[in-house]
């Protein structure tokens, strides 16, 4: 296994084609791509008259009125589409915020991974240290029981006679 596969998880490459994909992945399955082109309906209030004709006066009112009602409501979708893409914007410039965030906080946890590898590797080497101050230890107490040993040994030696 490789570092980077290591490192980034992962046992073949299909499994880096794999997040590769889901990277790439949109944000929504609705969003507009090369792939998800979208649909390309339309809107059409009334039907496309083929053929000239005329059009009595109740006809003309409701079409006047229905041409003011959709008037003012494309006004308002107008408004609407304008106010929803302003928020797109904002969330994109939110979204490039958080991955900058993300770079840096990636940034500096490998900082901080390699300033604890450094103390480890430190540690590492100060065990030959350790192990002599053992050793060095054991030989003190060794020599301080021999002469416990011997201290007791004149003591008990000296009361028995």
């Amino acid at each position: 296994m490789g570092t980077m596969t290591r490192l980034f998880g992962g046992d073949s490459s299909d499994a880096i084609s794999h997040k590769s994909e889901k990277l790439t992945a949109p944000t929504d399955s609705k969003v507009i791509t090369p792939l998800n082109p979208g649909n390309f309906a339309s809107i059409r209030t009334s039907p496309v008259i083929e053929a000239p004709r005329y059009f009595d006066k109740e006809e003309a009112d409701k079409l006047k009125e229905l041409a003011k009602e959709k008037t003012e409501g494309a006004r308002y979708a107008k408004k609407a589409y304008k106010s929803m893409g302003k928020i797109e914007v904002a969330d994109g410039v939110v979204h490039k915020a958080h991955r900058k965030y993300e770079k840096v906080v990636s940034t500096v946890e490998l900082g901080k991974k390699k300033a604890d590898v450094g103390l480890a590797k430190h540690l590492q080497g100060l065990r030959p240290g350790y192990a002599r101050l053992g050793v060095g230890l054991e030989n003190a107490e060794n020599r301080a029981t021999e002469r416990i040993e011997a201290i007791k040994a004149k003591l008990l030696g000296g009361t028995k006679e």
